[in-house]
């Protein structure tokens, strides 16, 4: 592993002022009380998001459809870019939010071509390299209309693959959990690939931290990109594929991940001649936050110990540098930058951080709430007392007054990182990159996308609104090697050519015609794992003629021919009505005649229409 002290400016391409930057005049802010201000503000934050979105967002003209934009803003500081992660994370909210309720068209549609501009944006050669080696995957950013940046910049970095992987695998879950697998697996696989393929290949290779300063390896690169390994492998088996690199990566990964434990904090980077107390940690927690995953420290989840002690270490690391935290003390919520440090624009709060903050304890209290229990351990100790001064090491069940009051203690802590954020925000409800440190006033990039994103999930966590599990606490995922290795595994790496969308009309270089051809039958395979025995076979039944009309007499036979004890696959192809929704269920029928259901409910399929389709693919496992 290579642990570089290379330190560049903010991407080699902005100087870093020692000196703070003058104050921008402080402009009217928001006031009433934090339910309210995020009643507002969360609308203006999405649209805040979606008005940086090409190419119909209203602040970003030129952008190309699907680039997620920075910022607005084209000057002191130019980030009119679409950065790799940024835009990933971005994604990942909107996705979190279509799954969650937001289920709008227009959500989807501003997904769905994110994901074509990625699949673009993969091709484009850059000078961190191209797509035959995967090089080029790391690049950090690219123009607005998809042509590769060509200056001088911190580069590679190697966050962005992974978090792009994990933005597109939440997607790709949903729509095969409503019958749409067969685009995922045609659109939307082939550009994960690509990126769980960069990840397997170059994650022990050094690259520049998300802030874009410190070369060499940063705590939530390698976070991510063990998530990244573990849900693409899971989603890889779901549609059919295998991910072996995968398999054998990410059990290394996450052995180098607890390198990281210092003991009392999370040390952000290996290199750079800093304290390591950095809001990269609190990212990197959650980013990688699994709701089903409990109190687990090596994954470095919300509520673990890690994760709470570190939380305490960074937060006070910025009690007595900022000006607007004069007087504040510790167990009460502050402003929260990049690091200590930091200089970049004066070296001031940002939104984004200060919302992390917020975030982690939010995440923590959904998982205390799932577990039914609270645990205290000397690592966490100090954190607990801040917010809790009788807080003693212990087990505390939900049902007890202790347990009560300390949901009720770190809730109050967590709203008021929110607050200071509020505090901070003009009465226009804009969020800009930074506030000053001197009095608050918003400071460089204004309207950052990264901003508006981070307001909308710390507000979806408050109110338990949390994401799908990235199946982190699976059996095996959480075996941590005896002995690291510096391993790597190559490709493989293809273009993804598939970008038309189920519905979508065609159109070529030479016409503007749309589709002429719409199947009103789709071939759709459904492919069941379920573990048999001698003499038992597997069939689909369901209500519409073509499966059954729910008689076992009439179901499908499916195959086994592909059956391993590894992957017990039995499989078949029906011709389906096209945009029909349908009901079904898996049997097994005995050698004697028995007929076994599986269990409730019935499974829902929706047969895809659209110009060109004429296939489906349905991945379940037996319940």
């Amino acid at each position: 592993m290579q642990h570089l002290l290379t330190l560049s400016l903010r991407a080699l391409g902005l100087a870093q002022a020692a000196i703070a930057t003058p104050s921008a005049p402080v402009l009217p802010r928001a006031s009433g009380s934090l339910d309210s201000w995020l009643a507002a503000e969360s609308p203006y934050a999405l649209q805040g998001v979606l008005d940086n979105i090409g190419a119909d967002g209203a602040e970003v003209s030129g952008a190309k459809s699907g680039i997620v934009v920075a910022s607005p803003s084209k000057s002191d500081p130019d980030y009119f870019y679409t950065w790799t992660r940024d835009a990933a994370l971005t994604i990942k909210c909107l996705v979190d939010l279509f799954i969650s309720g937001e289920n709008s068209t227009d959500l989807q549609s501003q997904i769905q071509n994110y994901i074509s501009a990625q699949a673009y944006l993969q091709t484009v050669s850059n000078p961190s390299g191209d797509l035959s080696t995967g090089a080029g995957l790391g690049e950090p950013k690219f123009n607005v209309d998809e042509t590769a940046f060509t200056g001088s910049w911190g580069r590679p970095q190697r966050d962005g693959p992974a978090l792009r992987a994990t933005a597109m695998i939440a997607y790709a879950k949903w729509l095969i959990a409503n019958g749409q697998a067969s685009t995922a697996d045609s659109i939307i696989w082939p550009i994960i690939q690509n990126d769980l393929s960069y990840v397997t290949q170059y994650w022990n290779s050094s690259g520049f931290d998300l802030w874009e300063e410190i070369q060499g390896s940063s705590f939530f690169t390698t976070a991510v990109q063990h998530r990244a390994l573990v849900e693409g492998n899971a989603l890889a088996q779901q549609l059919g594929h295998s991910c072996p690199n995968c398999v054998s990566q990410a059990p290394q990964i996450l052995c180098f991940l607890q390198s990281y434990w210092t003991g009392s904090y999370v040390l952000a980077n290996f290199g750079g001649g800093r304290s390591g107390k950095d809001a990269n940690t609190l990212l990197g927690s959650i980013h990688t936050f699994d709701p089903d995953a409990g109190c687990d420290d090596a994954t470095f989840q919300p509520c673990s110990a890690r994760a709470l002690a570190n939380h305490k270490v960074v937060t006070d690391s910025f009690r007595s540098v900022y000006d607007v935290n004069s007087g504040i003390g510790v167990g009460e919520a502050v402003a929260v930058g990049r690091y200590p440090e930091d200089v970049y624009q004066g070296g001031n709060p940002w939104y984004l951080c200060t919302f992390a903050a917020a975030e982690q304890l939010y995440d923590a209290l959904y998982q205390w709430d799932k577990a039914g229990e609270i645990t205290i351990t000397d690592v966490s100790l100090g954190f607990f007392q801040d917010v809790y001064p009788s807080a003693a090491v212990g087990t505390y069940e939900s049902s007890s007054t202790t347990y009560e009051d300390i949901v009720a203690a770190v809730k109050a802590y967590a709203d008021g990182y929110m607050s200071v954020a509020q505090k901070y925000t003009p009465s226009t409800l804009s969020l800009a990159e930074q506030f000053s440190r001197s009095d608050g006033s918003p400071l460089s990039a204004a309207d950052l996308t990264w901003s508006y994103a981070a307001l909308l999930t710390a507000s979806a966590r408050r109110n338990a609104i949390v994401p799908a599990s990235w199946d982190s606490s699976s059996s095996g995922n959480n075996n941590i090697p005896s002995v690291c290795s510096a391993t790597s595994a190559t490709g493989p790496y293809s273009t993804a050519t598939n970008t038309v969308w189920p519905g979508t009309p065609t159109t070529s270089t030479s016409t503007s015609s749309s589709c002429t051809s719409t199947p009103t039958a789709v071939a759709v395979t459904f492919n069941e794992r379920v573990t048999t025995t001698y003499g038992e076979t597997v069939y689909v039944v369901g209500s519409i003629p073509a499966l059954g009309s729910w008689n076992p007499d009439d179901a499908v036979a499916l195959s086994a021919d592909k059956y391993t004890s590894d992957d017990p696959l039995w499989y078949g192809t029906v011709s389906l009505p096209a945009g029909v929704s349908v009901e079904y269920k898996y049997i097994k029928k005995e050698s004697d005649g028995g007929v076994v259901w599986e269990g409730d409910p019935n499974r829902e399929y929706s047969v895809p229409e659209g110009c060109g389709v004429t296939t489906g693919l349905v991945s379940d496992w037996w319940r």
